[in-house]
């Protein structure tokens, strides 16, 4: 495993992008609209991970709630998997709890899955396989 990304939620997605180009003096690297969660992503390269922007399409959706209760900042961490159903039935085999449908659709063709904050110490952790995977 490694750490893919931080997904980081924002009030304003161009704000926000402008501030950590100057944070990490570098541009984004991308934006995609993921409609089934409801957000919108930019992408910045970190070294070998990536910080996430994520900025809700919707205030029912998760993000636009999250942002709602507890304003802007990072919503979760995400780590690299080869297999992320394997990783799914293994966590369950030991009592993890999941978000949702696990595993589901992510951004750039990824499959992900969202173990429960109540089942990692209070940390939203998605888990990510890659496309080719």
């Amino acid at each position: 495993m490694k750490i893919d990304h931080l997904g980081i939620a924002v009030k304003d997605l161009d704000e926000a992008s402008r501030r950590f180009a100057l944070l990490l003096g570098a541009e984004a690297k991308g934006e995609e609209e993921v409609p089934t969660e409801q957000v919108k992503v930019r992408f910045f390269e970190v070294g070998e991970s990536r910080f996430e922007l994520l900025f809700p399409t919707s205030k029912d959706s998760t993000i636009g709630k999250f942002l709602e209760k507890r304003g802007e900042g990072i919503h979760h961490v995400c780590l690299r998997v080869d297999d992320v159903a394997a990783e799914v039935e293994r966590l369950r085999a030991k009592g993890f709890e999941f978000v949702g449908a696990a595993p589901r659709p992510g951004a750039g063709g990824h499959k992900v899955a969202f173990v429960h904050p109540r089942s990692a110490g209070g940390i939203l952790v998605e888990l990510s396989q890659a496309p080719h995977s």
